[in-house]
């Protein structure tokens, strides 16, 4: 299970109920010795795994154990801490190894300070929970005692587990494993198409356009001075880490919103439609860094970086991630090659037809002018597939429009 970052208290994700966490003064330093701990132990799991050798058979998660109580015995900081925490820490570390060698995740690697805060518990029993108020409980934590969280919506019953995070801006989150129920939807037989995109985070055939809140101007401006002071900061100092603070927090906000959103768009369409239609992306490949290796540097790496950011920002992963809990059983996917150039009402495949980023009009039926993005939703939810030689149901690829044939081919 990886580590994410901090998702408002409203907002729901996959598998988890999450809450703000509130602990005292006192327990800050408990709560923060326990991610360390946690990281430790992962770390040389990690490290274990690394020197692993063709004919050397890596230690297993027994045998890590009776390390782990080896090692207590020797540092009195690692024995003060709970063995519950460090030991759950190598059962996600072998089934993170698991899941590997399964080929449904990548590999476990490093956990960095800062940036990988948190500790999960196993074992999770109704007496660990207690109600004080609407608006909050109470949760007991090995070492740490009971520590209030806010309490925004029910915890279901059949929690085992949750997980304790820090996130950059120092705030502190408790999530409850939970496995989340769809939304019912309509039985009237309506379909609607999703394209997503840059400049319009989400298009609907309905004619719809999502935008994905970001920063405000106000905000944007406070960035990017922050962003040019910790540039000018010195490395260990004050200066630096208060920049880095406000920094974190202004990110934090923009998060806040953009899963917010995610939230109750995917909610609302969830509950107005009985099947949903997407392209189908490869996002983690289309965000891949196109910086290349020292034998073979990339191009335009930074004119990338700028549109791999962008997509991050429009919540591309996250908002097909929510429809697929949401509407279970009612989410298909449909291959994204040509469905910007291709003609909603006549069929007509031609790069012609795109006018710019915005605008449509397809040259053969003469239909439009429209937005684009609106009639590319369109041959989504007629859900056809599209290749250069017309509808056969299969396309050549599904992350990429046709390119222009260079004058040699």
């Amino acid at each position: 299970m990886l580590l994410s970052g901090f998702v408002g208290a409203r907002a729901y994700v996959a598998g988890v109920c999450r809450f703000r966490l509130l602990p005292s003064i006192e327990q800050v330093p408990v709560l923060a010795e326990h991610c360390r701990h946690a990281r430790f132990v992962w770390n040389l799991a990690v490290e274990q795994q690394q020197h692993w050798q063709p004919g050397r058979q890596a230690p297993r998660y027994n045998e890590q154990c009776a390390q782990l109580t080896s090692v207590r015995a020797e540092c009195e900081w690692l024995a003060a801490g709970s063995h519950a925490v460090q030991q759950q820490a190598l059962r996600d570390f072998a089934q993170g190894m698991r899941n590997f060698f399964n080929g449904t995740h990548r590999r476990p690697t490093w956990r960095k300070s800062g940036r990988h805060e948190g500790f999960r518990l196993v074992g999770f029993k109704p007496r660990h929970l207690k109600r004080l108020s609407r608006h909050y409980g109470q949760v007991w934590i090995p070492k740490v005692g009971w520590v209030r969280f806010r309490w925004t919506r029910e915890i279901p019953e059949a929690v085992k587990s949750y997980r304790v995070t820090l996130d950059r801006s120092g705030r502190w989150h408790i999530a409850f494993a939970a496995i989340p129920e769809s939304i019912p939807g309509p039985d009237d037989g309506s379909v609607v198409g999703i394209d997503r995109g840059v400049t319009v985070s989400a298009a609907l055939s309905t004619g719809e356009l999502l935008h994905a809140p970001g920063l405000r101007a106000g905000e944007t401006k406070r960035l990017r001075r922050l962003q040019q002071r910790l540039a000018r900061a010195r490395r260990g100092s004050h200066r630096r880490v208060r920049t880095k603070l406000a920094i974190a927090r202004l990110r934090a906000r923009e998060t806040d919103r953009r899963r917010d959103w995610v939230e109750k768009t995917t909610t609302d369409v969830a509950r107005r439609f009985a099947t949903i239609r997407a392209e189908k992306l490869n996002v983690r490949g289309m965000t891949r860094s196109a910086r290349g290796t020292r034998e073979c540097p990339g191009t335009n790496v930074a004119q990338k970086r700028g549109l791999n950011r962008e997509i991050h920002r429009q919540g591309w992963g996250s908002l097909v991630a929510r429809l697929k809990h949401k509407a279970a059983g009612r989410l298909d996917f449909v291959p994204a090659a040509y469905t910007s150039q291709r003609c909603a009402r006549c069929g007509h495949v031609a790069q012609e037809n795109r006018k710019s980023q915005a605008v449509f009009q397809c040259v053969a039926c003469g239909a439009g002018p429209c937005n684009a993005d609106v009639n590319a939703a369109r041959n989504i939810a007629a859900g056809r597939a599209v290749t250069a030689r017309g509808d056969l149901g299969v396309s050549r690829s599904v992350n990429r429009e046709p390119q222009p044939c260079s004058p040699a081919a």
